[in-house]
């Protein structure tokens, strides 16, 4: 964020709604989160002042991230409700938050400036261990599902949506956001991914000393789930050791497993012993395994736009899975933009101002 106080005046801004979303594919999920989930719903500048239509994207943030945390701002990043009414206003991030903006004389957005106007949904698919991966997973619950099928239909009921959608996202929201789009062709015109999750024979191994360390340090598995949201302070140990358990009830579910978590895991916790077939399991997952499936590639030629991104020094190595998925890409024939950029894994946000217009451009095309 180049500037400490980076909001439009509120004349300027769209409307951030909060409802309250009662699922049912959600209801009975094994770890007995709730069923009621927050969902902010960003309605573009000039929304209320006549009846014309939007297309909707789905926002996912990473694990450990919430809907509700992207509408935070801070010292080094703006919310993503100012930064989506800053794009569509075409004031760039680094102006003064003052002026006119892009509306025309009867109040609605002028269309020669900025991004088309687009409504933003951010839900909520937190859960006990910390993350969803936006999969369906009898060990952690269908929220896969819960999105395409609970989430969109109740937004186009809500609002003047077009019926077109996008979804975008990033790190775990970027891996769900390839992940929906390979799995429920035709439900989205556009998909971003940046930094998402993929070449999982590169980016999960690190974590695993970490997690055992983490598991150790707590008395063990069930001493660690039953106390692991009790620290004031997690360790990057604690944390390793939540995020290697969720990923197994997500990517390896097991509901006859023995022990605290309905899934098999991809190391020993008492010896750090890797089990490699379990990772064998995982990678169903991956989008770079994915992208071979020929109903997978269909599904990614249907789209309008296919934006992939990482940081050149990625910390997890995405750059390099990025890498081999475009690769992947372009032997399929199936249209696409790569792009790396100089940056890590984090402080990342800024790469929406790339991503959202384009994402924006692709779905009024059509709509």
């Amino acid at each position: 964020m180049p500037q400490p106080f980076p909001n439009l005046p509120p004349y300027l801004r769209g409307r951030v709604v909060c409802l309250d979303h009662a699922s049912r594919v959600l209801a009975d999920n094994p770890w007995g989160d709730p069923a009621h989930r927050d969902l902010h719903v960003l309605l573009p500048p000039g929304y209320d002042v006549d009846d014309r239509r939007y297309p909707a994207v789905l926002l996912l943030p990473g694990y450990a991230g919430t809907g509700e945390g992207m509408l935070s701002r801070g010292l080094t990043d703006i919310s993503i409700a100012s930064r989506i009414d800053r794009l569509i206003h075409g004031i760039p991030p680094d102006a003064p938050a003052v002026g006119p903006g892009a509306f025309d004389d009867a109040g609605r957005i002028d269309p020669t400036r900025g991004c088309p106007p687009f409504i933003a949904v951010l839900p909520d698919c937190m859960t006990r261990l910390g993350g969803s991966q936006f999969v369906d997973s009898p060990a952690m619950g269908a929220y896969a599902t819960w999105l395409v099928d609970e989430i969109m239909p109740f937004v186009d009921g809500r609002f003047r949506t077009t019926g077109r959608w996008g979804v975008a996202g990033r790190s775990s929201g970027g891996f769900g956001a390839l992940h929906l789009a390979m799995t429920r062709p035709g439900r989205f015109s556009a998909v971003v991914s940046h930094a998402g999750d993929m070449g999982f024979d590169l980016i999960w191994l690190g974590d695993l000393p970490r997690a055992v360390a983490g598991v150790q340090a707590a008395g063990g598995l069930g001493p660690f789930m039953d106390n692991c949201w009790r620290p004031q302070r997690w360790s990057p140990e604690h944390f390793s050791a939540l995020m290697i358990i969720a990923m197994s009830c997500c990517f390896s579910p097991d509901m006859d497993a023995d022990g605290p978590v309905p899934a098999r895991l991809p190391v020993d916790f008492e010896t750090g012993a890797v089990d490699f077939e379990v990772f064998e399991l995982w990678k169903r997952f991956d989008p770079l395994e994915r992208v071979h499936d020929p109903a997978a590639q269909d599904a990614l030629r249907q789209l309008d736009l296919l934006f992939i991104d990482a940081g050149d020094r990625d910390e997890y190595l995405l750059h390099l899975g990025a890498r081999r998925l475009s690769a992947a890409l372009s032997d399929a024939d199936i249209p696409h933009i790569h792009e790396e950029f100089p940056g890590g894994h984090r402080g990342t946000a800024w790469r929406w101002d790339r991503s959202l217009p384009l994402l924006a451009e692709a779905l009024s095309r059509q709509a």
